[in-house]
């Protein structure tokens, strides 16, 4: 079945060589798929061509919001098969999840979208603000008064927390964890071991996603109480890391990929 690959080859993600990762994705599928790459702007009028396509290292959406929004609807209602499913609940449909599970008392960085509400959070010194249909940092300030249009931001207690950490899944199968020991270095990652703690915590939200199929990458911070908290639930176009693994480990990835992308494409 030919796939149509979506990809920001050129994107200037910072600390990330998304082209990089891409030419060895799609290097390694095209030995057992055929496939074809594309930019997100052209995703709408080549995918009939295809019999799936596959969003990998598209760039925030932000940057071409009302064309990927047509490409969603369109694929819908075609039918088409678009991987990672259309049907997930975090990044993908959008910030409201992390209001979501704040309110439903999981461990996630707490989070309103009203400065009104700022007493149902703790009290700290400083905040995070930002756009509530950002992505990547985009539009992230610090302050000690918390302003904005209730619904159109994400406000969050500044957490001076010790490191962050990201798992990956392929369906509901754990592949690998990476850290960033500094803070301050976000994409300056490491292999990291998790504990079973650890692992159950990252597959409370890949099963409350309830994705069939896909990559997800669950991040996470390790606050001061010692507890992690989700940051982010990226199940749209996470960026992989590959780069940064062990050899074996990114076969068993690239195994896992093709193994869920076959069964995906499989006549149901």
């Amino acid at each position: 079945m030919p796939l149509l690959y979506v990809t920001d080859l050129a994107y200037p993600a910072r600390g990330r060589r998304y082209g990089d990762e891409d030419i060895f994705l799609t290097a390694r599928l095209r030995e057992h798929f055929p496939l074809a790459l594309c930019h997100p702007l052209d995703a709408e009028a080549l995918m009939p061509g295809f019999d799936a396509v596959v969003v990998r290292n598209s760039g925030p959406v932000l940057h071409h919001q009302e064309a990927y929004d047509s490409f969603r609807a369109a694929a819908l209602a075609a039918g088409t098969l678009v991987y990672n499913p259309l049907t997930g609940r975090g990044d993908m449909a959008g910030k409201q999840y992390l209001l979501d599970l704040t309110a439903a008392g999981l461990p996630v960085i707490p989070t309103v979208d009203d400065p009104a509400d700022l007493h149902l959070l703790p009290r700290v010194d400083t905040y995070a603000v930002k756009p509530k249909q950002g992505a990547d940092s985009i539009g992230l300030t610090f302050t000690d008064t918390p302003a904005g249009l209730a619904g159109e931001i994400l406000i969050q207690p500044r957490i001076d927390f010790a490191y962050e950490v990201s798992f990956y899944f392929v369906d509901d199968a754990f592949q690998y964890a990476l850290y960033a020991p500094d803070p301050a270095r976000r994409w300056e990652l490491t292999p990291y071991a998790p504990t079973p703690a650890d692992l159950a915590f990252a597959r409370r939200f890949v099963e409350w996603n309830t994705l069939d199929h896909g990559i997800q990458r669950v991040d996470a911070c390790r606050a001061p109480s010692g507890e992690l908290l989700l940051v982010e639930l990226e199940d749209l176009n996470p960026y992989l890391s590959l780069d940064l693994l062990p050899e074996p480990v990114r076969e068993a990835f690239v195994k896992a990929l093709v193994s869920s992308l076959r069964s995906f494409l499989a006549p149901s």
